[in-house]
C-alpha cells in the first residue's frame, strides 16, 4: 500500500511539473534569453579588426548574468515541483533580482520575474506588469534622443508626463498585487480606472484595458453580466506568447504616438551629409543611411505608417466584407448567389496584382495603398462571416426572435452578427501581419508610399543596396517587420484559443 501511495505521489509531482505554467514560462524565458545573449556576444566581436566593441560586450555581460540566474531559477523550480509539487518561497525571492533585468531591456526575463514573485496572479496584475514595462520601454527609447545633436521643443514636458504616468502605473501595479479580489473596493477601482483610461492617450493599451475593466466593476451586479469578458481576459493573460505579442504591438503603437512629441521628424527626413553612413553609436543608435538620416528615427516614424496602413487595410474589408457576408448568409437564395458570385469574380484576381493595378492607376500614396490592399481582402472576410451567419441563424434564439416579429435587420445586427464576430476578430488579427508585409513589399517595389517618407519598406529598399558594406541598414528594418508580424500572429493565436467555446 505504501509503495502504491509513493507511486501516486511521484505521478502527481510529475504531473504538477508538466502543467505548471511558471515552469513552462521559465524554460521559454531561459531559452530566449540565452539566444539573445549569444547574439550580443557575436555582435560584440569585430572579426575584421579582431577587436571587441566595449558597449555591446557590456550588454552581453549583463544579459549573460541574468541568463545564468534564469537558468538556475528554472532548475530550482523543476526541483521544487518534483519535491513538493509547488514552488518554494526561497525560489520566488530570486525574482526580485531578476526584475532588475528591465534595465537591460530584457522583456522576457523581466515579465517572468514579476510573475514569479507573486504566487497568485490575477489578470489585472499581469496586465499591470506589462503596462509598467511598456511605459518603461517608451521612456527608455525616447530618452535616447538626449544624445542627438538636438531634441524637439516638446521633448522635456512630454518626458515629464511619461514619467509621472510611469509612477502612477507603478502604484496601480502595487495595488493589484495587494488586491485580494474582495468587495468594497469598487469605488477605488473606479477612481483608478478614470486616469488609467486618460493616460492611455499615450497608446498604452494595457492601461486602457485595465481602466475599462475597473470602471465596469462599479456597475457589475453579478459575475454573469460580464462573465464572457472575464473568461477572455483570463485566458489571454495566462498565454505568455500572446501577451508578449500584445506587448510589442502596444509598444510600437505607443512609440508611434509619443514620437509626435519626443522625436524630431527632421532627423528622419532631412539630409545631413556630414553624417553619411555612420555606424551605430550613442548618437545614432542604429546608424545613418546614405543621406545621413538617423535610421533609429526613421524606423520609429515608419512604424506609424505600417500600423495605420495595416490596421485600416484590415478594418475596411472587415466592415464591408462582414456586412456583405451577413446579408448573404442570412437571406440566402438569390441574394446569396448574387453577392457571392460577384465576390468570387473579385476573389479570382490575385490580391497583390490587384493592388499593383490600383496603385498604377491612381498613384502611389498612403490612401491609395490602403484602398488597394483592402479591396482584395473583402471576399475572404465575406466568406468567413457568411459561414458563421449560416450556422448562427438556425439557432433557437434566432427562431424565437423571428416568431416574436422582430425585423430581419434587427435580428441580423442584434442577434446574428454579434455572435458571429469571434472568428472574424481572430482572422483580422492574423491578417494584419500580412497587410504589414504587403505594405512593406509594395513600398520596397516603389509602389507604396512616396519614397521620401520613412516607411519600413522604403527603409529596407535603401538598406538592401548596402548589404555588403553596411548591412545594418537592412537588418534593423527587416527585424522590425518580422517582430511586428510575429506579434500579430501570436496575439491572433491567443485570441483564437480565448474565443473558442470548445475550450471553455
Amino acid at each position: 500500500m505504501s509503495t502504491h501511495m509513493r507511486e501516486n505521489e511521484s505521478y502527481f509531482k510529475q504531473y504538477a511539473l508538466k502543467i505548471s505554467p511558471e515552469y513552462r514560462q521559465a524554460s521559454f524565458t531561459s531559452i530566449t534569453s540565452l539566444a539573445l545573449t549569444v547574439i550580443f556576444l557575436y555582435s560584440s566581436l569585430n572579426f575584421a579588426t579582431n577587436t571587441i566593441k566595449p558597449f555591446v560586450f557590456g550588454v552581453f555581460i549583463a544579459y549573460a548574468l541574468f541568463t545564468l540566474v534564469q537558468i538556475a531559477i528554472t532548475l530550482k523550480i523543476k526541483q521544487d515541483l518534483k519535491k513538493s509539487g509547488e514552488i518554494r518561497k526561497s525560489t520566488r525571492v530570486l525574482g526580485y533580482f531578476q526584475v532588475l533585468s528591465i534595465l537591460t531591456a530584457n522583456v522576457f526575463v523581466a515579465t517572468f520575474a514579476f510573475q514569479l514573485i507573486k504566487k497568485e496572479k490575477s489578470p489585472e496584475y499581469i496586465f499591470a506588469v506589462y503596462m509598467l514595462i511598456t511605459q518603461f520601454f517608451i521612456i527608455a527609447v525616447s530618452a535616447l534622443n538626449l544624445f542627438k545633436p538636438y531634441v524637439s521643443d516638446t521633448f522635456l514636458p512630454s518626458m515629464g508626463f511619461l514619467m509621472i504616468a510611469a509612477v502612477f502605473y507603478l502604484a496601480v501595479l502595487i495595488f493589484t498585487a495587494k488586491d485580494q479580489g474582495g468587495s468594497g473596493k469598487e469605488k477605488l477601482k473606479f477612481f483608478l480606472g478614470i486616469p488609467l483610461v486618460l493616460t492611455a492617450v499615450t497608446g498604452n493599451l494595457f492601461a486602457l484595458v485595465i481602466g475599462i475593466h475597473y470602471i465596469r466593476e462599479k456597475w457589475r451586479n453579478n459575475e454573469t453580466s460580464i462573465g464572457k469578458w472575464v473568461k477572455i481576459w483570463e485566458k489571454i493573460s495566462v498565454n505568455t506568447t500572446s501577451m508578449l505579442g500584445l506587448f510589442f504591438i502596444t509598444f510600437i503603437f505607443s512609440i508611434s504616438i509619443c514620437s509626435y512629441l519626443t522625436f524630431d521628424y527632421s532627423m528622419a527626413v532631412d539630409n545631413d551629409y556630414s553624417a553619411i553612413l555612420q555606424t551605430p553609436s550613442i548618437s545614432y543608435p542604429l546608424g545613418t543611411d546614405n543621406f545621413g538620416r538617423d535610421l533609429f528615427s526613421r524606423i520609429v516614424f515608419g512604424a506609424r505608417i505600417s500600423l495605420i496602413v495595416g490596421v485600416l487595410s484590415t478594418a475596411i474589408p472587415f466592415l464591408i466584407g462582414g456586412f456583405l457576408g451577413a446579408i448573404s448568409g442570412y437571406y440566402g437564395n438569390r441574394t446569396d448567389n448574387i453577392i457571392m458570385r460577384l465576390l468570387d469574380i473579385l476573389y479570382a484576381i490575385p490580391g497583390i496584382l490587384l493592388a499593383i493595378v490600383i496603385i498604377a492607376a491612381f498613384g502611389s500614396n498612403a490612401v491609395t495603398l490602403v484602398i488597394a490592399l483592402s479591396v482584395g481582402s473583402i471576399p475572404t472576410y465575406a466568406r468567413t462571416m457568411r459561414a458563421n451567419v449560416l450556422m448562427v441563424s438556425n439557432l433557437e434564439y434566432v427562431e424565437s426572435a423571428r416568431a416574436l416579429g422582430t425585423s430581419n435587420l434587427a435580428i441580423i445586427f442584434k442577434h446574428v452578427v454579434p455572435n458571429s464576430l469571434a472568428p472574424m476578430i481572430v482572422k483580422s488579427t492574423l491578417t494584419i501581419g500580412g497587410a504589414v508585409i504587403a505594405t512593406s513589399s509594395l513600398s520596397y517595389l516603389g509602389l507604396g508610399v512616396e519614397p521620401h517618407i520613412p516607411e519600413w519598406g522604403n527603409i529596407l529598399k535603401i538598406g538592401s543596396t548596402y548589404l555588403e558594406s553596411h548591412s545594418y541598414l537592412a537588418i534593423y528594418p527587416g527585424l522590425a517587420i518580422i517582430a511586428l508580424v510575429l506579434s500579430f500572429n501570436f496575439l491572433g493565436d491567443g485570441l483564437r484559443d480565448a474565443l473558442d467555446p470548445k475550450l471553455d
